[in-house]
């Protein structure tokens, strides 16, 4: 078992225990995400709160420097959303992003108003002037492309600001006041049609508010194994192990801070892809000698699920049984103080209506706003404060095995929602050897690594073929494949037709059954759910 005797690191060495972190106030912007995705790449540590959080909890996370983001709303509105006005009283620095830009306006004495030139999508901005966001990447006089999003605009500056860029929408695209180290801006700097975005949103964390930037995996490592010991103590924790990148990641950062008193359930409901259930078994139990249960409660999963069609229906179904069978599991080990959830930064966000906040709640099948009462134990969630591009760095520092780092994120219902209408063993079976021939077309292409998501989706209907000399009724399946970089987010993967033809020929030939596949390229927007 690991020392558990090392006391928790220096806070003056650690930037997120030292208070050298940003907070990112959401108004309910589609691209608030991708503020905090560029602070941290930046080696600035940030979390995303909505605007009307406690107070007193905004005071204790002791920002260095506050972003308010974009969102839907118009501040003309009756019961428009405001920031708390202690933001603009800490003497740290604060920049508002379009609607962010039009609160502060509104809040420091400067007025707003309604415009029918409206500007969205790329347009550019005129350098007016020299102020410290911009030094370096801006220069007076040049003409700047950006992303705008807007429709009100702003009228006159609050005492204290002066003009420093405008575009033909927005007069005062850019304001600044040196003196508090305010600034507005009227576009999105944070999205990639903003080809200098990132570096203003550098210029902010690293000049304007001076922070290091020296947020690091490692350092995170160290500072979450000493939380989970703090946490624990010398009581157990029982975790749900998929075998999926989040939950393995989770289970070994815990696994290394309290080592055997940590168990895992893997709980296989016969959903999973092909191959995976012994990889689970043998990467765990085996390479990392973790105390693993291993449950096949396939019959039980196949069983209830026989006859249902609604996706919601059988999220919560597999869910239900997946409590009760871990709950009857972890009774037989003798249960445990804790329980271990590879809850993700982007499950924290979606799911941030729950408390109140301004989006809207997206996912139905993850644990983020607690567990049921009856479980009677206190969550571990290691993983809360990152997003997947982050957890996959991590595992990489924790040694899991690039077979598992990698891959592709498979959802807890596994192959139920992938199979539309009444799910058979004998459809998921057919299923697993598509999906098989087509991630193995991908590795073979080397192309696995390029894409965030690859699957095969069974379709819920039969057509007519010729293959020979006779005729088939088969099933259809349909290939998807995008890319994405944090999961909030996606575009269709553009493989080319030699590709396709490739791998549906294999499909047609090898797997008796199908004998139609479809390629889907529908993209995937902000805030939306899997294929279903």
């Amino acid at each position: 078992m690991p020392d558990q005797s090392s006391p928790l690191p220096d806070p003056a060495a650690d930037p997120v225990l030292a208070g050298d972190r940003v907070l990112i106030l959401d108004f309910g912007s589609q691209f608030t995400q991708l503020i905090a995705r560029r602070l941290r790449e930046s080696g600035v540590y940030c979390e995303i709160w909505p605007f009307n959080a406690d107070p007193a909890r905004i005071l204790g996370f002791g920002a260095k420097a506050f972003i308010l983001s974009g969102g839907p709303a118009s501040v003309h509105e009756g019961e428009s959303p405001r920031a708390p006005q202690l933001v603009f009283e800490q003497g740290v620095p604060v920049l508002g992003i379009c609607y962010g830009q039009m609160v502060m306006c509104a809040q420091l004495g400067g007025e707003t108003q309604g415009s029918d030139h409206r500007e969205f999508g790329r347009a550019f901005v005129e350098v007016t002037g020299d102020c410290a966001l911009l030094d370096g990447v801006w220069a007076k006089g040049a003409r700047e492309q950006v992303w705008m999003s807007h429709g009100d605009r702003v009228t006159k500056l609050p005492p204290g600001f002066r003009v420093v860029g405008s575009s033909d929408g927005a007069p005062f695209a850019v304001f600044a006041d040196d003196e508090r180290r305010f600034y507005g801006l009227m576009f999105h700097p944070e999205v990639a049609h903003t080809p200098h975005g990132a570096q203003l949103l550098r210029n902010f964390t690293h000049k304007v508010a001076g922070l290091a930037g020296n947020w690091t995996m490692a350092g995170f490592r160290q500072t979450e194994i000493a939380r989970i010991r703090a946490q624990v103590g010398q009581r157990r924790v029982i975790c749900g192990l998929s075998g999926g990148v989040d939950s393995s990641v989770a289970a070994v950062l815990i696994h290394e801070a309290i080592g055997d008193q940590l168990t895992c359930i893997f709980v296989d409901h016969g959903l999973l892809r092909a191959g995976e259930a012994e990889e689970v078994v043998a990467t765990f139990r085996d390479r990392f000698n973790i105390k693993l249960v291993h449950r096949d409660a396939s019959e039980l999963f196949l069983g209830a699920l026989e006859g249902v069609t609604d996706p919601e229906v059988k999220r919560k179904t597999i869910g239900r049984l997946f409590i009760e069978v871990f709950e009857d599991e972890a009774a037989k080990i003798g249960g445990a103080d804790f329980l271990a959830q590879g809850t993700l930064y982007p499950d924290v966000i979606e799911s941030v209506s729950f408390t109140g906040g301004p989006s809207v709640t997206i996912k139905s099948h993850h644990n983020v706003g607690g567990l049921p009462e009856r479980m009677r134990m206190q969550l571990v969630e290691p993983l809360r404060e990152l997003f997947k591009d982050e957890v996959r760095v991590l595992g990489r520092e924790l040694g899991i095995p690039e077979t598992i780092v990698g891959r592709h994120p498979f959802p807890g219902p596994g192959l139920a929602i992938r199979i539309p209408g009444a799910i058979t063993r004998e459809k998921a079976d057919l299923l697993r050897k598509v999906d098989a021939i087509y991630l193995e077309e991908i590795r073979a292409a080397g192309l696995y690594d390029a894409i965030w998501q690859a699957f095969a989706v069974l379709l819920p209907v039969r057509t007519v073929g010729v293959m020979g000399d006779g005729r088939t009724y088969d099933m259809a399946c349909a290939l998807r494949a995008v890319t994405s970089s944090d999961g909030m987010t996606a575009d269709v993967y553009p493989f080319d037709m030699a590709f396709l033809t490739r791998v549906a020929g294999r499909i047609v030939n090898e797997v008796r059954g199908v004998n139609r596949v479809t390629y889907d390229i529908t993209s995937k927007p902000p805030g939306t759910i899997e294929w279903e």
